[in-house]
């Protein structure tokens, strides 16, 4: 290749990534916009409706004091912790999805979030736990499970679709054991369990976003940092270790915030159905580029949480719906779609 064809080539691939990081720039912004105004609409909109030009000043205690009380004492935890559990499993399904390279590969899908539902659901029953401990503790549930599925999983390698095999296995006999403790609790236990296991927003106050809030502050920027070598990882192992990734070290690292983000979620508000599983699909069509797309993900993830929450709270006058459920009817015509048409082009396994 002479000289001027190759500063040619060179110049054409700056410009193409300048593109494509300007695109990914522009999406999440606008996704980081509709977040706002989501949070902003979960504190404008209920029985006592509030103009949303009076949520910003009323979170800050500026404003009538009736609109201060209800936006800062009954609905600002509530949005803010949606925001939160929606950014943990968002970012926690990108950085699966990337690692197994596999659109299936979801906490969800692979079992972890029910052994992490597992784990909090004996503590909730049996050892009287919330707050920071049931975070903890359905954290540890969903590391145990997912070291499980990888020691079941690994045969000389690791397949994502056995990934995914061995996951729905281990999940379904985590959700047999969730069933037995619960239905085995007292009645007080057994009906905060099922409330939980709904995924729910439903009652939670200042006390559940300071758990959620601390393992996010350290989850998030290490799992953005580690975001450069999930790239890397995507190209294959001969490729990543050609540039000096050290593959097995990047992986587990990966693999540990992944399960950590998960279980944030989990212990704060119960397993929150398909957010994890249709958050990082969303962002990388979105966003149009190759990659986890990690903020973007987290950004859908809290989008689509917030606005759950909000039509389970207003669909039925009687009664609020779990925003657990609402994901639930919003992500499993997805995963019916993705076997579908992974099947009829002949990905599947």
């Amino acid at each position: 290749m002479t000289a001027p064809a190759l500063s040619e080539a060179v110049a054409s691939v700056s410009r193409t990534r300048g593109r494509v990081a300007g695109r990914r720039r522009a999406v999440t912004v606008a996704l980081a916009l509709a977040a706002v105004l989501a949070f902003c609409l979960s504190l404008s909109i209920g029985d006592f409706t509030i103009s949303v030009l009076r949520v910003l000043p009323a979170v800050f205690g500026a404003g009538d004091g009736g609109e201060v009380f209800v936006v800062q004492s009954l609905r600002l935890p509530r949005a803010l912790l949606a925001v939160l559990v929606g950014a943990a499993f968002g970012m926690s399904g990108a950085v699966f999805q990337s690692l197994a390279r596999n659109p299936l590969a979801s906490p969800d899908i692979l079992g972890i979030t029910a052994g992490g539902s597992l784990a909090a659901v004996i503590g909730l029953t049996l050892l009287g736990l919330s707050g920071l401990p049931l975070s903890l503790a359905a954290t540890a549930g969903a590391l145990l499970t997912a070291a499980l599925i990888y020691a079941f999983a690994y045969r000389r390698g690791l397949s994502s679709y056995r990934l995914v095999l061995v996951g729905i296995g281990v999940g379904a006999v985590a959700l047999a054991l969730t069933q037995f403790f619960w239905t085995r609790a007292h009645t007080h236990d057994a009906a905060s369990a099922a409330l939980w296991l709904s995924g729910s927003l439903n009652g939670r106050g200042w006390e559940n976003i300071e758990p959620i809030a601390l393992m996010l502050l350290v989850l998030v920027p290490g799992t953005l940092a580690l975001g450069k070598q999930l790239n890397v990882l995507e190209l294959g192992d001969d490729s990543a270790t050609a540039v000096g990734v050290s593959v097995q070290r990047s992986r587990l690292l990966l693999l540990v915030v992944g399960v950590a983000l998960a279980g944030a979620g989990i212990g704060a508000a119960g397993p929150v159905a398909f957010v994890a599983f249709v958050s990082a699909p969303i962002a990388r069509r979105l966003s149009r580029s190759p990659g986890p797309a990690l903020l973007p993900a987290a950004l859908i993830g809290s989008v689509l949480v917030a606005v759950a929450d909000l039509i389970g709270r207003m669909a039925l006058s009687s009664t609020e719906v779990s925003v657990g459920i609402i994901t639930g009817i919003i992500g499993a015509p997805y995963l019916l779609w993705l076997l579908a048409t992974t099947n009829s082009s002949g990905q599947g396994d």
